[in-house]
Order: structure tokens, then sequence, then C-alpha cells
């Protein structure tokens, strides 16, 4: 029997195991709290720092380069995550980003 991930319920329970929890932490030590895509575009994007008596902000998510819904076996894989800020994240699922309108239709000259 193989494993899915095709429904939400799925995918929370996964993302609350405690499987996941270890290889996400092992990703987070491999990778240096540092995102993989600013490092690869010469930029720094790091952790944030717990402050005493505040929450402490979510910076990082652990990827899947490929995706337990289409690639369930690859879900635990340590060479299939990656380390990326929340804003890079974002960007390589297409979330809250749109695409800006010209301002000008007309042709450039």
């Amino acid at each position: 029997m193989s494993v899915e991930y095709k429904t939400e319920e799925q995918k929370k329970k996964f993302y609350r195991s405690k499987s996941w929890e270890e290889i996400r932490q092992e990703a987070l030590e491999r990778d240096n709290y540092e995102c993989q895509e600013c490092k690869r575009q010469g930029r720094v994007h790091v952790d944030s720092k717990k402050e005493e008596g505040k929450r402490k902000s979510i910076e990082l998510n652990v990827h899947h380069k490929y995706e337990i819904e289409y690639y369930p076996k690859l879900a635990l894989v340590l060479d299939n995550l990656e380390t990326l800020c929340l804003n890079c994240h974002n960007k390589i699922h297409g979330k809250g980003f749109k695409k800006k309108k010209p301002k000008w239709d007309d042709e450039k000259w």
C-alpha cells in the first residue's frame, strides 16, 4: 500500500508528523538556516531569532522540490528538500504575486 498526499487532510497529517519534523530539521541544519534561492542569487536571508516574550517570526520554509502530491515516495528524502524564505517559496508556488499590468499599452519606439 502506498501513501498518498492528495487531500488537504492527508497533507496536514503529514506536515504534523514526527517524521516530517525530524527530516525538516535536518534540512534546515544542512542548509545552515539560510534560504538557498537567495543564496544562489547572491543574497542572504537567514532565520529569525527568538526574542524573549515574543513569538518567533516564521522566515523559512522547507520546500519539496518534487511535490508530495505527485511524488509521495520523495516526501521524506533529504535530497528532495531545500530551505527557502517565505518570499522565494511563495514565488515558486505562484502565491501572493500578481503580474503588474503595464501603465501604457502603446508601442515602444
